[in-house]
């Protein structure tokens, strides 16, 4: 399988986090759908990223879809809980909490590109706002765990540290790690990550 995706793209990221943690062989390759010749359009209608094409040439879109596509691919780990509808619950809600947090950055920093007169004051503090109010939430609610839900690895993690990698790349402004240093503390375990590691090495 192949996967299409930026290096900045915190869906991207979390994606490939997923295929890396399960050790599932995929390529991956830079496409950014905005360049000319990007293959992203072809293989995706919506011509957004990430975007997995399988060996058959379906393509898996929408990053929550890949994800649990992906983790339905082996056991090893089971990143998204299968038998237990709670807490699988708890699993997708702190990946919608990310996804949030990414979801506003990504629109905030959409904003700051454009001309200075141009730009929706409102907007920008209201997502901004969104991400302070999520950060600190799960920041409650990680506590002093090892890990976001349960004792072991699971999506909420991936897509969590996607978040806050992504946070460092375009709010580097935003102290995250002194308003929250439990949040800090699981940041720089989960940077010791192999996945994290080489996601970041690109």
């Amino acid at each position: 399988m192949k996967l299409l995706g930026t290096n900045t793209s915190p869906y991207v990221r979390k994606v490939r986090l997923v295929l890396l943690e399960k050790n599932i062989a995929h390529s991956y390759l830079v496409d950014a759908p905005r360049e000319a010749g990007s293959q992203v359009a072809l293989a995706n209608p919506l011509a957004r990223i990430p975007a997995l094409i399988l060996d058959d040439q379906t393509c898996v879109f929408d990053s929550p879809v890949i994800a649990e596509y992906v983790d339905s691919l082996n056991d090893t780990p089971i990143l998204i809980p299968r038998d237990n509808a709670l807490e699988r619950m708890r699993i997708k809600r702190w990946e919608a909490l990310a996804d949030g947090v990414m979801d506003s950055a990504v629109l905030v920093r959409n904003e700051m590109l454009r001309d200075a007169d141009k730009q929706d004051a409102a907007s920008m503090t209201r997502h901004n706002l969104a991400i302070t109010r999520a950060l600190n939430f799960m920041s409650e609610q990680l506590g002093e765990q090892n890990y976001c839900a349960g004792a072991a690895i699971s999506l909420a993690d991936l897509a969590l540290v996607s978040a806050l990698i992504y946070l460092d790349l375009r709010q580097a402004e935003r102290d995250w790690r002194g308003a929250h240093p439990n949040l800090a503390a699981w940041f720089t375990r989960m940077q010791q990550r192999t996945s994290v590691r080489t996601s970041l090495q690109e």
